[in-house]
Parts: structure tokens; sequence; C-alpha cells
């Protein structure tokens, strides 16, 4: 990627002389910085119609949507704001403006109060044609500002809304580009959590790779997508909310995976509180277990979204090596009650790596920082050794310095065993099951795996199944692809 990185002023001097863009301004609750740009570098005139600010509630409530309209910083109030701005745009202008490519932009924000109760995030959408008089294309976003005071969390988003608008008009063709790009003059300010991007215009970009390009660009370090494979945000659906995450591997996802999915999230809900109601069960792939030589492949990538998506999961894309890193994020959201599933082989390694980085001091600080009161790991089994031997919590071979601490978190019932799973699937490892896949002629994998991904496997060559490859096999298996589920 070779870019020019122009400053906010060039950015919004360049939007201003191009005489076929042509919109309104609505920001909420961080001054009207965006539109200030746009009038401080001059020739606003060939570009804003109309900027306005409603903090007052009523009158908010008055212009997008009336006393029940719903929290003021959501998702849902910025499209209230893009679709009564852009719908006034067509109905007054259209005619007169034939020529123009309209744009409302729209940002509802929290900036950082003096209590330093509120840290910082919003909302910012643009609503925008990509030719005259044609249909309109969305682009929203999250945003967590990192300033320490409400005047430069201002400033970032000022900055960010040009880059927003910009990056919709001048780089849309080229999303990892439009990514990168929204961080430009914003180096460690801020965090974007959430990208969608939708319209006729757009089709052909997948907001699951917007979402990669989130984490991979250190834009953020959670993404999230549903199973439709919409990009969605924490804040949307997640608040308050039970939470259980299955991190794995998922190449390919085998009926392994599907039994874990299963039976512990069946446990999750008769050990707690949590309902079915009120809880979400979410799988989570790690820019680590993606990564091969250094170079991320996003073909690879796909494939592993399009099985969790078809097995109807949402998924995070993540770059937390340890568990750590998302449990931090989730904190923002008071998740009620957090289940993690993890596999036997990867918890003994945490256990073991844990201890010898902390064994001279902050052993007990180490282990706290995972094991809060709301968490619990869910340990699900796997074989090893003789063909009946598994390696589950009570058979796991933990460092001596340590077993004190270990014995107290299963007493604690912060690590417990997954029940109820099916031991008759445990000789089925993804990493031999890639292998098979990828041998001409070999067709014993697709018992291994749900009926309906072996279906897209074929119907895709996903994972590198290429039934008409003349090589015998593939063997290049990676060791970030050993993992059991």
């Amino acid at each position: 990627m070779n870019r020019q990185i122009l400053k906010t002023e060039q950015k919004a001097l360049e939007i201003n002389l191009n005489d076929k863009i042509y919109g309104t301004f609505a920001e909420i609750g961080a001054g009207q910085e965006v539109a200030r740009n746009f009038f401080q570098v001059g020739a606003a005139a060939g570009t804003v119609a109309k900027t306005m600010s409603a903090y007052d509630k009523t009158y908010s409530d008055a212009i997008y949507g009336g006393k029940n309209a719903g929290r003021y910083v959501s998702e849902k109030r910025l499209f209230k704001m893009l679709e009564h701005e852009y719908r006034l745009m067509e109905e007054r202008l259209e005619d007169l403006r034939s020529d123009s490519c309209f744009f409302a932009f729209a940002d509802t924000v929290q900036a950082i109060n003096y209590a330093r109760t509120i840290k910082g995030n919003g909302w910012m959408g643009l609503r925008f044609q990509c030719i005259p008089g044609g249909f309109y294309n969305d682009l929203v976003l999250h945003v967590r500002m990192l300033d320490k005071n409400n005047r430069q969390q201002q400033e970032a988003i000022g900055i960010l809304g040009v880059n927003l608008i910009y990056a919709a008009f001048m780089y849309r063709g080229t999303p990892e580009e439009m990514i990168v790009s929204l961080m430009d003059g914003l180096k460690s300010r801020i965090k974007i959590d959430m990208v969608r991007i939708s319209g006729p215009d757009l089709d052909n970009i997948d907001n699951r790779l917007l979402s990669l390009y989130l984490v991979k660009h250190s834009l953020t370090d959670v993404a999230m997508f549903d199973n439709e494979k919409k990009s969605i945000h924490a804040s949307e659906f997640l608040y308050k909310k039970n939470l259980m995450v299955v991190r794995g591997n998922f190449k390919p996802p085998t009926v392994v995976s599907v039994d874990a999915f299963k039976t512990s999230f069946n446990q999750f809900l008769n050990e707690s509180e949590a309902t079915e109601e009120n809880s979400e069960l979410i799988a989570e792939i790690t820019i680590e277990n993606l990564t091969r030589d250094y170079e991320l492949d996003e073909n690879d990538y796909l494939d592993r979204a399009d099985m969790l998506c078809a097995l109807g999961h949402k998924v995070i894309i993540s770059n937390c090596t340890n568990h750590q890193g998302l449990i931090d994020y989730l904190k923002d959201y008071k998740i009620q009650q957090l289940g993690l599933v993890i596999g036997a082989i990867e918890i003994q390694e945490i256990f073991k790596k844990r201890y010898e980085k902390n064994k001279n001091g902050r052993l007990l600080v180490a282990f706290g920082e995972i094991f809060t009161q709301n968490i619990r790991v869910y340990v699900y089994p796997a074989k090893f050794g003789s063909k009946d031997d598994l390696l589950t919590v009570d058979s796991m071979q933990i460092p001596e310095g340590i077993k004190f601490l270990y014995s107290h978190l299963k007493e604690q019932k912060q690590i417990v065993a997954v029940e109820g799973f099916d031991k008759s699937l445990l000789d089925i490892i993804p990493s031999e099951i890639l292998k098979d896949l990828r041998t001409l002629g070999n067709s014993s994998w697709e018992k291994a795996l749900p009926p309906e991904l072996v279906l897209i496997i074929k119907e895709k060559n996903a994972f590198g199944y290429l039934p008409l490859k003349k090589d015998k096999s593939i063997q290049n298996i990676s060791s970030n692809d050993a993992s059991y589920f």
C-alpha cells in the first residue's frame, strides 16, 4: 500500500473544491468540529448546504425521533440523524442540484467529562451518493477517544470526520486504504472498533474484511461481525448481557467445534443466572492464528468466517494473543457473566507460560487479571498419550509452584470441566482433517464436518480443497493450524 498521506486541511479543501460533492453536517456532543474544518480552509460554499447541532434533548427528540427514541449516543440515533438530514437534502435540492452527489454527515458523541466518568466514545456516519441522482450508500463507524481532555477529543472528532468523508469519496474503490486513511493525523488518539459500509454501489465490499483491516492495522484490538456478515458493535448488543466466547482456529470447524459450542453454552446457562434470552455465544479468531510467515491470508480468513457464519455464530476478530486483552475490552460493556471456552492443551500452556514469566514476583497478579469474579473458564478435553487418555481439568500437568492457585481456582469454580461432551469425537484433529481435504481423492474428511460446511468447502474450494489438482496432496500445515477446534 503506497498512499500519500494528506493533512486534514488538504482533504477538506479538496472536497470543498469538488463542485460535485454537496451536503449537510449534523453534530451532537463534541462541538461542530467537522464542519469547522471545512469552513476554515475556505470555499465551503461549494460543499456545505447546512450545519446544525441539537444539544438539548427536547430539541433533538423533536427533530430525530421523539421521547422514546432510545439512547442518544447509539447507532440507532445516528441513523435517525442520517435519515432525517439526507431526506431534507433530496426534498429541497434534488431538482436544483441534479448534477451533485449529495451527502449527509452525522455524529453523536460523548466527549470526556470533568469527573472522568465518561471516557469518550461515539458514532459517526455518512450517507452519500457515488453518482449524481443515484441511490445512497452508508459508511458508519464507532470511535473511542483516548485524549485526556475534552478539547483534544473534540479536535480528534473533527479530524476523523474529515477523514471519513474523504475516504468515502476518494478511497471507496480500495477498502484497505479507506480503513487505514481514517487514522491520518490521529495516531494514538482514537480507536475505531467498528466500520460498516452498505449500499448498491459498494456491495462488492465485504464488511468482514473491514473488521480484519481494523485489527490488522491496529485501529482496534477487537472487532466483530454477525452471522449475516454485517459489522456489529458490542455496545449495541452486549451491554449488561452474559457472554460466552469460544476461541479456536476453526480451520476448519469440525463436529468437535460444534460439540464444544453446544455443550459449553448449555453448561454456562445451567451454572449461572444467564438465560438464552440475555446471553450471547460468540466465536473468536485471533490475528495470530491467521498469520503465516508474517503474511496474513485474507482468503483463509474469509473461509473460516464463512464456516462460522454458516453455523449461525457471531465472530470476534482480535489481536488478543492472550485472553486478557479481550477481557479488558469487554469491561466497558458491563458483561454480567463471562465464560471462556478453552481447550485443555491451551489452558495447560497458559498456566506454564504465566508461571515461568511471573514466578519471581507478580504470580498472583498475573492470574488475578484473568480470573476475576464474573469470569469462568470452561475447559474442553483433548486426547493425548494412549488411546483412552484424556487431558482434562484434573489430569493437566501444572507447575509445582502454582498448583495451590490452580486448586483454589477449581474449588471456586472459576475453572470447570466441560461436561456432557461427546468422547467419540475426540479422535478428530482439525490439522489432520485439513491434510485430508487437501489430498486428491480423499473424502474421509467429510464425516468430520457438519454437512453444510462440506458443501461450502466444495463450492468455494475453501482451505485449499482442489479436487482437480494434479499434485497428490498439499501437506504444508502451519503450527498455527494445530488447534483442537
